[in-house]
């Protein structure tokens, strides 16, 4: 099926007559750079089922009259299920009559910026061995040697090096974007502004926001500032010197790579007055999952402690 982006799929949503839920996906897309940037691919079931590339198969030249040697190469059989995310608000009847409805957006507003929070996050670093609710983010499907590079092994993390930036990016078939924290990125924007490294680049978007890029390869961070919680922080384990490094991945966010699975899209239901209490309640809903249908569409950079880019 066709993988569509989240403001597509407002878009869709505002076409219908749907202006509510329109609105509600587009703050998905609006409060995670990450969810923006993907393409979701509308699935019937729970679950995805598909082919992964393993060992590419033989081809040769030949002689006039002679044979090819056949064979199929290697693939490997993939699953990935949907996990439920979601919440629900209410509010007083009192509050909604005596206030207005926008209280209750304001409410529902909030509860889409933890859902993109927690989504984010499981997207990136999500285990099911550690929780059966959650799908496998990036941290735990990337464990191949190839995709999975050592910045160096200096006790704490050591320092980015652009060669090893360049290595992460070459490991990836036909990477869109490199995903870091915000603390990361600063270090890319104070080596802009020493112009030392001329790949890094500062420019608007359409909006007027600033995006820094690598290269061709925009960053993303993931979610707006909140309250006691980051993105990839400098908490993750070094290779020796306790939990002070981070990691940066790089991957394909096309439709043959990193790709959201959904069965249904962003389902918003407004709940009405409840009949046990005098609350006006209303739902959201996700039925996501994660596909990655190249083992070459993502790759991690580990082990980067809190140190200036060096070349």
């Amino acid at each position: 099926m066709v993988a569509i982006t989240l403001n597509d799929a407002a878009k869709i949503a505002a076409d219908n007559g749907q202006t509510k839920k329109a609105g509600i996906i587009a703050q998905f897309a609006e409060k995670s750079d990450l969810l923006g940037a993907m393409s979701f691919e509308g699935i019937a079931g729970n679950a995805v089922n598909y082919l992964q590339e393993g060992e590419l198969p033989t081809v040769a030249s030949r002689g006039i009259g002679e044979s090819y040697v056949a064979n199929a190469g290697t693939f490997t059989s993939q699953t990935d299920a949907l996990y439920i995310y979601g919440g629900e608000v209410t509010l007083d009847r009192f509050i909604h009559q005596t206030q207005g409805a926008e209280v209750m957006s304001r409410y529902e507003t909030t509860k889409v910026k933890a859902l993109s929070v927690a989504i984010t996050t499981a997207l990136i670093g999500g285990s099911n061995a550690t929780d059966p609710t959650s799908l496998d983010g990036l941290q735990t499907r990337i464990t191949e040697s190839t995709q999975l590079i050592d910045a160096g092994s200096t006790a704490g993390g050591a320092a980015l090096s652009l060669k090893k930036l360049d290595l992460l990016i070459d490991s990836v078939e036909s990477p869109t974007h490199l995903l870091m924290s915000r603390a990361m990125r600063r270090k890319f924007m104070a080596a802009f502004r020493s112009s030392t490294f001329p790949n890094i680049r500062m420019d608007k978007n359409d909006l007027g926001e600033m995006i820094i890029s690598y290269g061709d390869l925009p960053i993303l961070v993931g979610y707006p500032p909140m309250k006691n919680t980051q993105l990839l922080p400098f908490t993750e384990a070094a290779s020796s010197g306790g939990a002070t490094a981070t990691s940066i991945y790089c991957v394909n966010l096309g439709e043959d790579g990193v790709v959201g699975i959904s069965n249904g899209g962003i389902s918003v239901r407004e709940l009405g007055e409840q009949n046990d209490a005098p609350e006006m309640k209303t739902r959201i809903e996700w039925y996501l999952g994660l596909a990655d249908y190249s083992p070459y569409a993502r790759a991690r950079l580990r082990y980067i402690g809190d140190l200036d880019i060096v070349a």
